[in-house]
């Protein structure tokens, strides 16, 4: 089953969007479940994920503004993103992996989805 990601689309500098993903298909097995995104002429970047324990990693660079959270039947993949910086302006995927070892914000993950585009603009 395919990942699909929703919610971006263009925000002033300082506002805020919310992403969603489902995801039952790989919580239901216990897959690490998370964020990354890719800016124009850079390489895919990390965001923040939920490993099958509960843990959760946040990238330096979005700390304190950004959240990823899990609804409470665990089927939708959330990413509150607040105080949006120019420097946001992405691409944003959703990704899963059973995760025999701890990935990380690594780009090892098996599963992508399609992305969606979140620009920030003035």
């Amino acid at each position: 089953v395919q990942l699909a990601e929703s919610g971006g689309g263009l925000v002033q500098p300082g506002g805020s969007l919310r992403l969603s993903c489902s995801v039952s298909e790989y919580t239901r097995k216990d897959y690490c479940v998370g964020w990354f995104r890719q800016a124009p002429g850079k390489e895919r970047e990390g965001v923040a994920i939920i490993d099958k324990n509960g843990l959760i990693s946040v990238a330096q660079a979005v700390k304190g503004r950004f959240t990823t959270s899990l609804d409470s039947a665990k089927t939708t993949l959330y990413l509150q993103m607040n105080n949006l910086f120019l420097d946001d302006t992405a691409m944003y995927y959703c990704v899963a992996d059973p995760c025999p070892v701890w990935l990380g914000l690594r780009p090892l993950y098996n599963y992508w989805g399609q992305g969606t585009q979140v620009t920030v603009s003035s």
